[in-house]
Parts: structure tokens; sequence; C-alpha cells
């Protein structure tokens, strides 16, 4: 029979995880699939369950000195509900496109980031926000940028001991954000490759952009140079910015869904589509 922990506390759920190995749960909406597809193909077995979701302030949005730090146990559908500003704009339309009604309503934000998955909705949004991941352990609270976080294909800087309790995102003035997204239907569908941006905008031109791509590498990538090029651009030009050189850096792949050479395509398509839903 499989050990189910379900702790009141952090410090409780610390121990349980530094006493083995155990698999966390908060929305759930991986862990249960991949447990039924390994029953599927002859594999009973599944490590004993810690489910965090019975641990007090884990599920709220606060805002902080420097900006809002967004729980672990916060859903897609509670962030699409918050009275958020426009920097969040981006990250509440990522919302509306992951999974159906029922994974919005149970699968979390930072379970999304944990996955790790390439075409993970929220993480090149996050990566524009400069999100930092919030992780306790037995020695105490660490926080680490999302792209350091994000050490390559489905893996993570979590240790064995340790969880991940929360996203800080830091203010920024005069922002906005958005996120585009292609896949090979309109719901409910793996992205073949997205584009999610945030601009701050004083006068009419961009002071500040960052633009983040994903499906289109094993981890998603910003885009330094593009941003440095956007830098002091007039909004209403922007879209005429992405060139190919650009997006060098990204490394897609052929599979089932798209060829490596039309996902790059199509990510500088997006790149340009979501920097005119920006200015309008």
């Amino acid at each position: 029979m499989i050990a189910y922990h379900r702790p009141a506390s952090l410090a409780e759920a610390l121990a349980i995880r530094a006493a083995g190995d155990v698999a966390v749960i908060a929305g759930g909406t991986d862990i249960y699939p991949a447990h039924t597809a390994r029953r599927a193909w002859g594999e009973p077995t599944h490590k004993p369950v810690l489910d965090i979701t019975a641990i007090p302030g884990l599920n709220r949005i606060e805002k902080t000195e420097a900006g809002w730090r967004i729980g672990c146990l916060v859903t897609w559908a509670a962030l699409r509900c918050a009275a958020l500003p426009p920097l969040f704009d981006g990250l509440k339309a990522a919302s509306r496109e992951v999974g159906g009604a029922q994974v919005q309503n149970r699968g979390t934000i930072l379970g999304n980031v944990i996955t790790a998955s390439p075409a993970g909705d929220g993480i090149p949004n996050l990566l524009a926000l400069e999100a930092r991941v919030e992780i306790a352990g037995p020695g105490g609270t660490r926080l680490l940028p999302l792209a350091e976080f994000l050490t390559g294909y489905r893996a993570t800087a979590l240790r064995a001991d340790e969880i991940a309790t929360a996203l800080h995102i830091p203010r920024l003035a005069e922002a906005r954000s958005g996120f585009v997204k292609l896949g090979a239907r309109r719901h409910l569908v793996i992205s073949i490759a997205m584009a999610a941006g945030v601009l701050a905008v004083q006068r009419g031109r961009i002071a500040e952009a960052r633009i983040a791509i994903g499906a289109c590498s094993a981890v998603a990538q910003r885009l330094p140079a593009l941003e440095a090029a956007l830098t002091g651009v007039a909004l209403t030009q922007a879209a005429e910015v992405p060139q190919a050189a650009h997006l060098a850096a990204l490394s897609p792949i052929n599979d089932v869904r798209a060829s490596a050479a039309y996902r790059r395509e199509a990510a500088l398509v997006l790149v340009r589509d979501l920097l005119r839903g920006l200015a309008a």
C-alpha cells in the first residue's frame, strides 16, 4: 500500500520530505496521469505521497515590499480571478490556455514550473516577469532566479529534501505584458511554439523589454539580443524590430507536432504578433 502523508505544517512536510523519496502533490494534474500511464505499462509501483494542500498560507497571492508572492497552491483559475496589474496580463493569458477548466481549477502555477516541460505555458511568462522561486529546506529558505532553477529538460535545481513554496515577482513601473501560443488546434493543445513578453513603456518608447520563447529549446529562453534592440524603440514600431538573427540561440527539435525549421519560423512570427498586441 502506498503511504499517504498530509501534514498541517511546512516543518512537518519538510521532515517527511527529508526522511525518504516522496511524490509531492499540490494540484496533482501531472502526478496522477503519470501514475496511470505507468500502471498501464505494467509498472504498478508509486512513490509515497506527500500532499501539501493542508498547509496554511500557501494558497495566497500577497503584495510584498518588492512586488508579489504567489504561493505554491495558487491555481491557474485563482490567478486569473485575482486583481493584479497589467504586468500579469501575459501570465493570465496563459492561465486560459493551460488544459481545460478542470486542470485550471486544480493545477498550480508553481507546479507547472517544477514539471519543467519545454512546453509549459507558464514558464516563458515567468521568465519575462523575472520570477524567483522560494525554496524551503532543512537549512532554511532560499530564493533562486527562475533561469537558474530550471537546469534542463524536465530538470530543476530543487534538492531531494526541499519543497518549492512560492514565486516572487518584482514590480516594474509602467509595465504591460502579453502571451501568444501556437498549437495544432485552438484549445487543449501542447504548444508548438510560444512567446511571452513584458515591456516597460515611457512616453511611447520601450524603456525595458523582456522577451521569452517556449517550446523551442530544452528550456524556455529569454532573447537578450532582441531585448537590447527593442530598448528605446517607439512602441508602435516594435513589431518591425525582431529578425531571425535575434532567435539564433534557440534549439528547436523535430517531433510529431512540428519540424525544427517550422518552430523557428513560427517563433519569429509569434514575437512580432506579441509586440503588435502590446502596442495595440
